[in-house]
């Protein structure tokens, strides 16, 4: 099951072209990223990252842009788990304008860190459930 947020693409978002600049889509991403957290697991990420010391950095990104976001625009940003491994996690996003036109999508690859070493650890149990309720089938 995928997690939605929805987001308006402000000023600050956009370059010259009047068009979303691509790192800014990428912020965007993490954004959602964070959110999805407190909806699939119920710990905000920065509780996961400040107090429990457990991070996901991305180690992996493939992209596509399809269309592009305007100044104005809403984005329908959708993010699910794809794979669940031992300490990695993949993730699926699609982000969507207002007129339901796909403008982008990425598939990330995250592992499960220890904030204070950076060295990888397993995803922590009480996690689990929670990302396999929103494992694609």
């Amino acid at each position: 099951m995928a997690v939605t947020v929805k987001r308006n693409v402000g000023f600050s978002m956009i370059d010259m072209a009047n068009v979303a600049y691509y790192p800014r889509i990428f912020d965007l991403a993490h954004h959602v990223f964070e959110e999805a957290w407190s909806v699939m697991c119920d710990v905000t990420y920065p509780e996961l990252v400040n107090t429990r010391r457990v991070g996901f950095p991305v180690v992996s990104v493939s992209s596509t842009f399809l269309a592009p976001l305007r100044y104005g625009d809403t984005v329908t940003a959708t993010v699910s788990i794809v794979s669940v491994g031992t300490s990695s996690l993949g993730w699926r996003y699609a982000f969507n304008n207002q007129d339901g036109t796909v403008v982008w999508r990425s598939e990330q690859m995250t592992v499960c860190v220890d904030m204070d070493s950076m060295e990888k650890q397993p995803i922590p149990d009480d996690l689990r459930p929670g990302l396999a309720q929103h494992l694609e089938a």
